[in-house]
């Protein structure tokens, strides 16, 4: 069965604020003065992994129409989509592929960045060592987090005795859709202590030296260093399943190495996927019709510094063309 761990009071705070912005953000009607300069508030919630560029472009757009406000917040890919289709914000942040029940409702689908979930564990492990070298293979990997079939890593052939706690996420998360996904199955399949959100499931590793669990690439790693966040690590995928780690599978150093393993297709897709904006069908109005053009063109350079993987130009183009 899985536990539900309440992250107080940063969860607190989390609920909080989408909260806030439930009551007081409802889609306006945005409008152009005589001047074309854009006005308005441009209402988005959902994802976490869509989160921190989603921030970065609202306030680099700002810049450029300061009469533009922005309402961002984290709560998850099934709230964006919930918020979206209710028409609660003008965009949802989605880090998962539609259904088509949602898209049988009018969901209006914007591919807008990309990047992938890792699987982490504490960097203090005693068997880190052994890990790095030896990795854990997709086979291992679904053992552990739907079969349940370990509870403790000398199980899984590791020479240091531990118990072994697994970590997933108690929201609706593209981060544990996707994961899932990678062995065939929903998140529903996904066995362990349930923790709310990105940055709630990567405190729970850091705090647990037992741990193994996942996080999108831009929570796993720091953007400023490159390399995994303090208290991680990042653990090596055994492509082949061969008891080892080699040179071709090596690619989990930085955030630049696995992101360029992911344009490359070294890294498997899934736990590589798609970010999008979603809406209630096709925007109508102008400070979004913009803010989306924008997102989808000078947005761009901010991508891989942002810690997200770029889309090649003519996957930009074919986005783009969705809105005209």
């Amino acid at each position: 069965m899985k536990k539900i761990i309440l992250n107080s009071p940063f969860q607190l705070l989390l609920f909080a604020v989408a909260l806030y912005f439930i009551s007081c953000s409802t889609p306006q009607e945005i409008k152009v003065n005589g001047n074309d300069s854009l006005h308005g508030t441009i209402n988005i919630s959902g994802a976490f992994a869509l989160y921190p560029i989603v921030v970065k472009w609202s306030e680099e757009f700002k810049k450029i129409h300061p009469n533009v406000r922005f309402n961002v917040s984290a709560g998850g890919a099934g709230k964006g989509i919930s918020d979206a289709l209710g028409e609660l914000v003008d965009l949802g942040m989605v880090s998962r592929s539609l259904n088509d029940s949602e898209l049988s409702k009018g969901a209006f689908v914007l591919a807008v960045s990309k990047d992938a979930v890792v699987p982490v564990v504490n960097a203090m492990n005693p068997n880190l060592s052994e890990l790095l070298r030896k990795g854990m293979s997709p086979r291992v990997f679904a053992q552990i987090f739907v079969e349940q079939r370990y509870h403790s890593w000398e199980e899984m052939g590791f020479a240091k005795a531990l118990p072994l706690h697994v970590y997933t996420r108690s929201d609706a998360a593209g981060a544990a859709e996707s994961w899932a996904k990678y062995f065939g199955k929903k998140q529903e399949d996904l066995q362990g202590i349930g923790v709310f959100g990105d940055p709630g499931l990567l405190q729970a590793i850091k705090k647990d030296i037992r741990s193994i669990g996942y996080n999108n690439i831009g929570f796993a790693y720091n953007i400023k260093t490159r390399k995994a966040n303090k208290g991680v690590c990042v653990v090596p995928i055994d492509l082949n399943d061969n008891g080892q780690i080699d040179a071709d599978e090596n690619i989990y150093g930085s955030l630049d190495d696995v992101s360029r393993a992911i344009v490359a297709g070294k890294f498997p897709s899934p736990p590589a996927r798609d970010l999008y904006l979603v809406s209630k069908g096709k925007p109508k109005s102008a400070a979004v019709l913009a803010f989306l053009n924008w997102v989808l063109a000078d947005g761009q350079k901010f991508v891989f510094a942002s810690g997200y993987v770029p889309f090649s130009k003519e996957k930009l183009e074919l986005e783009l063309a969705k809105l005209k």
